[in-house]
């Protein structure tokens, strides 16, 4: 597999929350081959393949919604006022390029305006510009022009433009939505591996819908998989910038797989993070930590489902995610690639009893 290809096509598809119908699409065609293929009623797709007959059932999630927008209105002169879907940072907005994509699939270019700073006063141009008061010009000349010649709704989504790209560091990749096109990825790389090796368990690969407005799809997947064990790849926050505190985040591209100590919805089940932190020891691949209080991840759902589910969060360490434009290194990705497929290798009934055994 390519797996520089395959991270460019899930980068570059567009898929805010409610709208991940391109990153299905991509997903199903790396696995449908060696895979079984369902989905929940949300619409998160669900790739399964059996390992030994009666082993546990693994999970593996990752979600397909990046943060973007949705048109709310449009003005008598063309322009498109609209909302947030996810968490964005107004800062990050401004001057950049969206696709506003409307009912036909076409990708309308457009790009996101405010009041000028040369019409502001000294004390609001010290200030960010509010969501409320942008707007993205299409360059269209009137309301009619955008909802009858540029076919476009209220409700349309809207998704930042910014290209798959190798940076001059070869093993750096420049994208959107490595949050969570990494963890699709991750998945999709993992459930490849496996493909001539044997594993005593059934793998789900998930691609989970609507992670960025409330964890949703994880809690009606949870329910289609009902997993023994879950493992929910994700990106971490890197550190390595200026003006950032080791106190603050001690993750930095190129130091290898982030581990979730915590996130502000779940603290992961103890065993299972230690025998992924012995694996790692084991075949040298380094490892980072994450404390991430201010964010949650799938696994706030998925490790509450029925008695409890045990489950820990692994990343790929990730600069400026929820921006139009993030940072990884390929040797994080596949480092964690390998660590994930040689924990599932040790997951057969005996050692998921063992980690669900708290006592």
């Amino acid at each position: 597999m390519n797996t520089k290809k395959m991270l460019k096509e899930l980068t570059e598809a567009a898929g805010v929350p409610g709208y991940e119908v391109e990153i299905r699409k991509v997903i199903r065609k790396h696995l449908e081959s060696i895979t079984s293929i369902d989905h929940d009623k949300l619409g998160s797709i669900i790739c399964r393949r059996e390992g030994i007959e009666n082993g546990p059932r693994i999970m593996l999630a990752g979600h397909m919604d990046e943060i973007g927008f949705m048109v709310k209105m449009v003005t008598k002169k063309g322009y498109i006022k609209f909302v947030p879907l996810g968490g964005w940072w107004n800062q990050v907005l401004l001057a950049q390029r969206v696709q506003v994509i409307n009912k036909d699939a076409e990708k309308i270019t457009g790009v996101i305006g405010a009041k000028p700073p040369h019409l502001l006063s000294e004390e609001k141009r010290k200030s960010s510009v509010e969501i409320k008061d942008m707007f993205i010009d299409i360059g269209a000349e009137s309301k009619e022009e955008v909802l009858e010649e540029f076919n476009i709704r209220l409700g349309d989504p809207i998704v930042p433009i910014c290209p798959f790209s190798v940076m001059s560091n070869k093993e750096r990749y420049i994208a959107k939505a490595w949050d969570d096109r990494v963890g699709c990825g991750l998945f999709i790389s993992a459930l490849k591996k496996l493909e001539n090796e044997d594993h005593p368990n059934t793998v789900y690969g998930v691609g989970t819908v609507q992670e960025e407005v409330g964890l949703r799809g994880a809690k009606t997947s949870v329910e289609a998989v009902k997993p023994d064990i879950a493992l929910v790849l994700e990106v971490g926050v890197a550190g390595d910038v200026p003006g950032i505190k080791d106190d603050e985040s001690q993750e930095k591209l190129g130091d290898g797989p982030t581990i979730y100590l915590l996130d502000r919805s779940m603290l992961p089940n103890l065993k299972l993070r230690d025998l992924v932190i012995d694996t790692a020891e084991e075949m040298d691949i380094p490892y980072q930590f994450s404390t991430m209080d201010k964010g949650g991840t799938d696994g706030g759902h998925i490790h509450l489902y029925n008695t409890g589910v045990p489950t820990l969060v692994i990343g790929v360490p990730t600069r400026y995610i929820h921006s139009h434009s993030g940072i990884i290194d390929r040797r994080d990705y596949d480092q964690t690639v390998e660590l994930i497929s040689a924990v599932i290798k040790k997951l057969d009934n005996s050692e998921v009893e063992s980690i669900a055994n708290i006592y």
